[in-house]
């Protein structure tokens, strides 16, 4: 099994502390940023960063449907970590400052993928993919935030 790793980033014309709080915000805008790609969206523990545990099914292809519980944490300032009990995968969301009233968002999501010509493909194709998802999101969270 060969680790997989997909990073989509984007600058927003917005300051970090507004964009991260933004993202934080499980009960509230996080919902919003989702794109179809995402069902079945439910704040389980906590809502607000640090201590939040959230479900959703992410559907990365017409087949691939993840079934996700991720524990959130903030291991560093500007930084949230999703951790999924149901697999290997943990996405790392880290906001800094881009200059004046900007900031850039780094999204990176990691997982074990499959062995074998299976595997050759995963990680070949799956970053991609992931990353349009995520690029979806981060033009949602610029339209807020930039707002």
């Amino acid at each position: 099994m060969a680790q997989v790793e997909a990073t989509t980033e984007r600058v927003v014309a917005a300051d970090p502390e507004k964009v991260f709080d933004t993202l934080a915000d499980y009960t509230g805008t996080r919902a919003k940023l989702l794109p179809e790609h995402f069902s079945e969206y439910e704040v389980r523990e906590g809502g607000d960063g640090e201590g939040t545990l959230v479900h959703w099914k992410l559907q990365a292809t017409s087949k691939r449907v993840r079934d996700c519980l991720l524990d959130v944490t903030e291991p560093t300032d500007g930084q949230l970590v999703e951790k999924d009990r149901n697999s290997s995968m943990v996405t790392t969301w880290t906001v800094t400052p881009a200059g004046e009233g900007r900031s850039r968002v780094v999204v990176t999501t990691t997982w074990n993928g499959a062995g074998g010509i299976g595997g050759f493909f995963e990680k070949t194709f799956a970053p991609k993919g992931l990353g349009r998802i995520y690029d979806a999101v981060l033009a949602r969270l610029a339209g807020e935030v930039e707002k």
